[in-house]
C-alpha cells in the first residue's frame, strides 16, 4: 500500500510539536550559565555542575524512552505511543522549567551554595526528563510519517525552521525585557545598566513563563493536528518495506530489526559519532556565545540577546535552502558546506579582532553552518533508520544520549579549567572565552570533518539487514 503524502496542515503540525522544547532548549544552552554566573552570582564549577547533571539526566531519560517508546508500539493504539510520550514529556516540562530560571525558594543572602544548587537540582531532572521524552517521540515520527528521503529533509528542514522561529522568539522577547528592565538599585555603578547583574532576575523568571505559556500552545496544535500511524508490536509480525531509502532497496518481507541489532552495526557508531559532534559544535557554541561576547568582547547585556537573534535567523534563512541543496549535492556534501563556514568563523574568531559589524559576520557564518550540518545529520539519522521504525526511536535515543553526556562534560571540563573561581569578573575572562569559543568551533569542528571522512571512506550499509536478505 502506497503511503498518503501529508497535507499541509499535517507537515505544519508536525513541524510545531517540537517548539515548546525549542523554546526552553534555546534558554537552556544560551542563558543558564551566564544567569548562574552573572545573575546570581554562583561559581563557574557550581554552574558547570547543574548543567552536567541536567546533560546526563537527560542523556539517561533518552536511552530509557526510546527503548520504551519502541517497546509500547502495541500499546496506546487509539493515540499513539509516541504522541502518549510526548504528552507526558510536555506536562513535566511546563511543570518544571520556570522553577530553573526563578530565584530559590527560602534561600537568603547566608544560603550556602550548595543548598541552592540543591534545590534546583530536582527541578532540572523532572525537565530534562520531559525535554528528552518530547525529543525523541517527535524525531522517531519523521521515519513513520514519511518514507521518501526528499520528504524526510523537508520534514526535518520544517521543523528546524520552528527551531529558528523558537530561537528568534526567546531572544527578541529577552532583548524587550532587558531594555524595559526597571532602574538600577540605588549605590550600583554607573553603567550597572549596561550589565547583567541580580537586577535582571525578574526578566530571565518572566522569560521563562512566556516560553511555558507560548510553548503550551504549540504542543496542542501538535496533538490535534498530528495522526500517528497505527502498526501492530515488534512481535506481532514482520514489517513491510517501504519506500527506498539510499541504505537498501528491500524487495520482500526481511526481519525486524530490534534494539540490540542495532549495537552490532557500525553504521550505527558513524552516524552516531558524527551526531554526537554536531551536536557539540551546536549546543556548545550556544552556550559560550553569551559569555563570550559578555566578557571577552566587553559588550552591553542587550547583545546577548542581538547577536543570537542575528544568529539564528541566517540558520532560518538556511533552512528553506536544505531540500534542494540535499538533493543536487547530496548529504556528505551538503554537510562538509556546513563545516567550512563554521571553520571560517572560527578561524575569524581566531586571528582577527571582532568588533563593529564583524560581530554580526561571524554570527551570520556561525547560524548559517549551525543550521546545515544540524538539519543534514538529522536527515542522515533518518535515511539510517529508513524502514525500521520499530526501532527508530531506540537509534534517536541512543544518539541523543551520547551527545548530552558529551556536552555535560565538555562544559564541565570547560568551567573547571576557567581561571577566575570566586571573583564574578577578571580580566583572565576575556581570553579564556575567546579561546573557549574557538575551541568549541573549530577544534569540534575538526572533529566532525574526520567523522565525514569515516563516512565517505566505509558507506553506511546495514550489514545485518543485507545478510538476512541474502538467506
Amino acid at each position: 500500500m502506497e503511503p498518503v503524502a501529508l497535507s499541509p496542515w499535517a507537515r505544519l503540525s508536525y513541524a510545531v510539536g517540537h517548539f515548546l522544547n525549542d523554546l526552553c532548549a534555546s534558554m537552556w544552552f544560551t542563558y543558564l550559565l551566564l544567569y548562574l554566573d552573572s545573575v546570581r552570582a554562583y561559581s563557574s564549577r557550581g554552574a558547570g555542575l547543574l548543567l552536567l547533571l541536567g546533560q546526563v539526566a537527560d542523556g539517561l531519560c533518552t536511552t530509557l524512552v526510546g527503548f520504551e517508546a519502541d517497546r509500547a508500539a502495541g500499546r496506546c493504539a487509539r493515540y499513539g505511543p509516541r504522541k502518549a510520550w510526548h504528552l507526558v514529556g510536555t506536562v513535566c516540562v511546563l511543570l518544571s522549567f520556570p522553577f530553573i530560571f526563578s530565584p530559590c525558594l527560602g534561600c537568603g543572602p547566608a544560603t550556602p551554595e550548595w543548598a541552592a544548587l540543591f534545590y534546583y537540582g530536582p527541578f532540572i531532572v523532572i525537565f530534562q526528563f520531559g525535554w528528552a521524552a518530547t525529543q525523541i517521540a517527535h524525531l522517531s515520527l519523521i521515519p513513520e510519517l514519511v518514507t521518501s528521503d526528499h520528504e524526510k529533509v523537508e520534514l526535518t528542514a520544517l521543523r528546524y525552521a520552528f527551531t529558528v522561529v523558537a530561537n528568534i522568539t526567546v531572544y527578541g522577547t529577552q532583548w524587550l525585557l532587558l531594555h524595559f528592565q526597571g532602574p538600577v538599585p540605588s549605590g550600583a555603578a554607573p553603567d550597572a545598566s549596561d550589565q547583567l547583574g541580580p537586577q535582571d532576575a525578574p526578566a530571565f523568571r518572566n522569560l521563562s513563563l512566556l516560553v511555558v505559556g507560548v510553548g503550551a500552545v504549540f504542543s496542542l496544535l501538535f496533538h490535534l493536528g498530528t495522526r500517528e500511524g497505527r502498526r501492530p508490536p515488534p512481535d506481532a509480525a514482520p514489517e513491510e518495506p517501504g519506500e527506498h531509502s539510499p541504505l537498501l532497496a528491500p524487495t520482500q518481507a526481511r526481519p525486524l530489526m530490534l534494539w540490540k541489532h542495532w549495537l552490532r552495526e557500525p553504521a550505527f557508531y558513524q552516524v552516531s559519532f558524527l551526531y554526537m559532534n554536531t551536536r557539540l559544535v551546536v549546543n556548545l557554541s550556544q552556550i559560550y556565545l553569551g559569555l563570550y561576547l559578555t566578557y571577552t568582547l566587553n559588550l552591553p547585556k542587550k547583545f546577548t540577546a542581538t547577536i543570537p537573534l542575528v544568529m539564528y535567523l541566517s540558520g532560518f534563512f538556511s533552512s528553506f535552502l536544505m531540500k534542494p541543496v540535499n538533493k543536487y549535492i547530496g548529504r556528505n556534501l551538503t554537510y562538509f558546506i556546513g563545516l567550512l563556514l563554521i571553520l571560517t568563523f572560527a578561524a575569524w574568531v581566531a586571528l582577527a579582532d571582532v568588533q563593529g559589524v564583524a560581530v554580526y559576520a561571524v554570527a551570520v557564518l556561525l547560524g548559517s553552518g549551525c543550521a546545515t550540518i544540524l538539519i543534514t545529520s538529522l536527515a542522515m539519522t533518518a535515511d539510517l533508520i529508513g524502514p525500521h521504525t520499530h526501532s527508530g526511536a531506540f537509534v534517536y535515543g541512543a544518539m541523543s544520549f551520547s551527545d548530552k553526556v558529551a556536552n555535560g562534560l565538555a562544559v564541565m571540563l570547560i568551567q573547571s579549567l576557567q581561571p577566575c573561581v570566586s571573583e564574578l569578573r577578571c580580566q583572565a575572562f576575556a581570553p579564556f572565552y575567546h579561546w573557549a569559543m574557538v575551541s568549541v568551533t573549530g577544534g569540534v569542528g575538526a572533529v566532525a570533518t574526520l567523522a565525514l571522512c569515516s563516512l565517505l571512506v566505509w558507506p553506511v550499509r546495514l550489514h545485518r539487514w543485507d545478510a538476512a536478505a541474502q538467506s
